[in-house]
């Protein structure tokens, strides 16, 4: 039975989850200001071509899932607040050496790093919000408002990069370098008022919350943690997970996802420019515009209609949302310009539901001591987006636009079958597993 969440709830967060929704506005503007333009910057600084600019961006991308899995995996074992100290660190010296690299095989090194960093933050502050707030109510509206921040910081940030005069200045990277700075100060802060209220409450500090947190999978009280704390290894949790059938389905079924989201940033643009659309540059920034307000604009109207559906039901109506939207994508006539509008605003009111509610659903099904890597499985869904200029390029080539946003929306149907075949599921008894293993 899904719980009903009231926007009071916002009251309840703690102060470092303000932080949180804080940092991830700033950070994700500041980094939307720049990273947008590295491909013009790689354009003019090496003359590379598409091809090799989209690779390089691509390769980046598979690498930093990998890794961020294993490392958001450790965070269970030595606490989220170190990793994401390091995982500050790292984006402050990654982005500070793209604002200095001089060479194309600097640029690929340093760019593999920025897209590590930046798969990190994610998982670990996904993690963290369910480390601090035990109420899974409150929890469920803080995902929500995380995601919130970070559209808004996407929506504004390119549009204070072009005003700002950064679109091709290479040392605008340091902007980033700067956020992330001020965003390390405040969590500081955050984690010290954190620890301050722990022990005025009795609790244990951050690094011990999960395993005291009540979740509605398991309750692990302060006497367990300390007699039987959970293992948390990199081979034990690669056993959970490769017997939770429930996150397979769910991790298969937002790869797909997100590869009929990923169409947008590479091959509808491609597929416009190839029809030679008049006024392509104003309907591709109309669009970009467009998705971005509704997602603003929408999202919590959006959540407070659908509060009492369950997850699975949410997503499948997002998900047939999406599929009307690519239908609507593969008929569109290439010159109808307001009927591109209207097919992302249908379109981006399925992101709306789906990716906040993904967050929800990985927090869901978690284990409390294996929440960072579950977070940090759930980043394997950017595959779907890594992949997606190829897979889309291949079929836009060899059989057109039409076709492509076809299958898209066929794909979309099929994902709402196998969200249909998980609800049934369940994921492994992970304290029967532990002991069967003689893990303690």
């Amino acid at each position: 039975m899904t719980q009903s969440v009231s926007f009071k709830t916002v009251k309840r967060f703690p102060l470092l989850m303000w932080i949180l929704l804080f940092g991830s506005f700033i950070t994700r503007g500041s980094f939307y200001m720049v990273w947008p333009f590295l491909a013009v910057i790689l354009f003019e600084k090496f003359q590379l071509s598409a091809t090799r600019i989209g690779l390089i961006l691509s390769s980046a991308a598979v690498v930093s899932v990998l890794v961020s899995f294993v490392v958001s995996s450790l965070s269970d074992r030595i606490g989220r607040r170190p990793m994401m100290y390091a995982t500050g660190v790292l984006y402050i010296i990654s982005f500070s050496l793209l604002a200095e690299a001089n060479t194309v095989n600097g640029f690929v090194i340093v760019i593999t790093l920025c897209s590590i960093a930046t798969a990190l933050w994610r998982p670990l502050t996904s993690a963290l919000i369910g480390d601090v707030i035990g109420d899974s109510g409150v929890r469920e509206l803080a995902m929500q408002s995380l995601y919130f921040a970070v559209n808004v910081g996407c929506a504004i940030g390119p549009i204070v990069g072009v005003w700002l005069g950064l679109t091709g200045q290479q040392s605008s990277f340091y902007f980033t370098t700067y956020a992330f700075g001020f965003l390390l100060v405040l969590l500081f802060l955050g984690f010290r008022h954190f620890d301050r209220q722990a022990k005025i409450d009795t609790l244990d500090p951050i690094e011990d919350m999960v395993q005291v947190q009540f979740d509605t999978r398991q309750t692990v009280t302060n006497n367990e943690s300390k007699n039987d704390k959970p293992k948390s290894g990199l081979k034990y949790v690669l056993r959970i997970l490769g017997q939770d059938k429930l996150l397979q389905y769910l991790i298969l079924a937002n790869v797909l996802c997100m590869f009929i989201y990923g169409q947008m940033d590479s091959s509808l643009i491609q597929y416009l420019t190839r029809e030679k659309v008049t006024d392509l540059l104003e309907l591709v920034s109309s669009m970009i515009f467009t998705n971005a307000m509704v997602i603003i604009t929408c999202q919590f109207i959006l959540l407070k209609m659908m509060s009492k559906q369950s997850l699975i039901r949410r997503v499948q109506i997002g998900l047939l949302l999406l599929a009307i939207s690519q239908l609507w994508f593969a008929l569109n006539p290439v010159t109808m310009f307001w009927g591109w509008i209207a097919a992302v605003i249908i379109m981006s009111l399925a992101e709306a539901i789906l990716f906040p509610t993904m967050n929800v659903h990985i927090d869901r099904i978690a284990p409390a001591h294996l929440r960072g890597a579950y977070f940090g499985a759930a980043s394997f869904y950017d595959f779907g987006f890594a992949f997606a200029p190829l897979g889309g390029g291949i079929i836009l080539d060899y059989f057109g636009g039409p076709i492509l946003f076809l299958g898209c929306g066929l794909l979309a149907l099929f994902i709402i079958y196998l969200y249909h075949v998980l609800e049934h599921m369940s994921g492994p008894d992970v304290k029967t597993e532990a002991k069967s293993t003689g893990q303690r």
